[in-house]
């Protein structure tokens, strides 16, 4: 079945264009949002990783302005932050700067939701810092901002304090934790058990084996699963070896975003078409289940109810 597009509610940037940069622009996001519709994306959260102050102070305006204009306002649908709220813990905090982390704090939040005019819609933390719990109450209370789970080491009591206290969510579901767990009281067991979570997964071929795949929809259930690309900056470009995201990568063929220094991924060098183009072929999900984790579900949990008008100019897109 077609579909105008997919959504993707974790974009990192594309085709050389970082919203965590400090040169960032409204027209790199006019020609982001281009490359993207072009790509088969056609909606997305821009997604600011882990940074120092000043990129969310001069970044954040930059976003809420491009999200004002026309050609930008109807794909750009809000600001994931992905961090600084994250463990610094070898293993959890995947290609995030420990250094750059800070503790959770409701007053340092609502300066950056202010900052960015109230667009930020979806929050990655760890739930398992000190206020990380307070501040999950906080916003379930005063704000329509999402909260996901994500780059953490939470134990199965936290993990479901956090759930009762609003967060509903898990970020990249398989992935930012250590690649040995314990065998049976570990991260990944106590977020698939968690009815309320929904996950999301990243299925470029990289980042999580099929049997996982296969393993996290028959937990969850299509309705509680959600894909992303985790795209990062150098996604589209070929093969090679880049800096992103503050680390020295290497981009292979498949799409795979290799830290050159450590054993951790990079976010992913693919886009949200070819991750639904890995998940097909793995025959999974029927074509309405594909478009459903591919582009309803991610539409619902921003609270769109249905594809905006805007997008019947475009024509179907076949993946």
């Amino acid at each position: 079945m077609k579909r105008k597009g997919f959504v993707d509610l974790q974009v990192n940037g594309y085709r050389g264009v970082d919203f965590s940069s400090p040169h960032l622009t409204v027209e790199q996001i006019r020609t982001v949002n281009e490359e993207l519709v072009r790509a088969g994306t056609l909606a997305y959260c821009a997604t600011i990783i882990t940074s120092d102050l000043h990129i969310y102070e001069r970044n954040l305006p930059v976003l809420a302005r491009a999200m004002k204009e026309p050609g930008i306002k109807d794909h750009l649908l809000g600001i994931h932050l992905e961090g600084p709220y994250l463990s610094p813990l070898e293993g959890a905090r995947g290609a995030h700067a420990a250094s750059k982390m800070r503790k959770p704090d409701r007053s340092e939040f609502e300066r950056f939701q202010d900052l960015a005019e109230g667009r930020i819609v979806l929050l990655t933390l760890a739930p398992e810092l000190e206020n990380a719990l307070d501040l999950i109450s906080h916003l379930r209370a005063n704000h329509p901002t999402r909260i996901a789970l994500g780059h953490h080491l939470a134990p199965r009591k936290i993990l479901r304090q956090a759930a009762d206290a609003g967060a509903t969510l898990i970020t990249h579901l398989g992935n930012g934790c250590p690649n040995v767990l314990p065998r049976h009281d570990n991260v990944l067991f106590h977020q698939l058990a968690l009815d309320s979570l929904a996950a999301g997964i990243i299925t470029d071929g990289n980042h999580i084996p099929e049997d996982f795949i296969r393993i996290v929809f028959r937990c969850k259930g299509v309705d509680k699963v959600f894909v992303v690309s985790d795209a990062v900056p150098i996604a589209g470009f070929p093969p090679g070896v880049y800096e992103t995201l503050g680390n020295e990568v290497r981009l292979t063929e498949t799409g795979k975003v290799e830290n050159v220094n450590g054993q951790h991924l990079v976010g992913s060098g693919c886009n949200m078409a070819q991750c639904m183009r890995h998940l097909r072929s793995l025959g999974v999900l029927t074509a309405d289940e594909l478009w459903q984790v591919g582009l309803q579900n991610p539409l619902k949990i921003l609270g769109i109810p249905s594809e905006p008008e805007s997008w019947d100019q475009f024509l179907d897109f076949d993946f």
